[in-house]
């Protein structure tokens, strides 16, 4: 093979991934523009108003908001938390839905993405709501 021929098809790389490199930037400043309305206007005030109802029933949660996600921590163990964020890292951006649970020494930290998939923007309360409280379960069955 020629100096030449491998010279051309390296360079057509670097420009392919840089262009794919461009492209996934966009996309995820676009994902985050969308998730910050997202945070702002459907999953912090679901959180708040679940906080609401758990603290009338004799359950201490708190809601924070820490950069870029909302977290409903049991006022118990900073362990307990269910939480929901945007993840990048994947092929396309998404909400992530975290839950960590304390058992004894243990700490089971489970992660699954929201919503039926599709723009973030299509998340709606229902979404949410329907995450926190399948969540919340094993918090409050005891």
């Amino acid at each position: 093979m020629e100096i030449s021929e491998v010279r051309k098809r390296v360079l057509a790389t670097i420009d392919r991934a840089k262009r794919t490199a461009a492209a996934r930037r966009t996309l995820v400043d676009q994902a985050a523009r969308e998730y910050d309305l997202f945070l702002e206007r459907v999953a912090i005030p679901i959180f708040r108003m679940v906080g609401n109802a758990l603290r009338a029933e004799g359950y201490v949660f708190t809601i924070f908001t820490p950069g870029g996600s909302v977290r409903l921590m049991s006022d118990r163990s900073s362990e307990d938390y269910i939480e929901l964020a945007l993840e990048t890292s994947g092929a396309e951006p998404q909400v992530i839905g975290k839950t960590s649970r304390g058992r004894g020494r243990r700490v089971i930290e489970l992660e699954r993405p929201i919503g039926t998939g599709g723009p973030i923007c299509n998340l709606s309360e229902t979404d949410v709501l329907d995450f926190v409280l399948k969540e919340l379960e094993p918090f409050v069955e005891r």
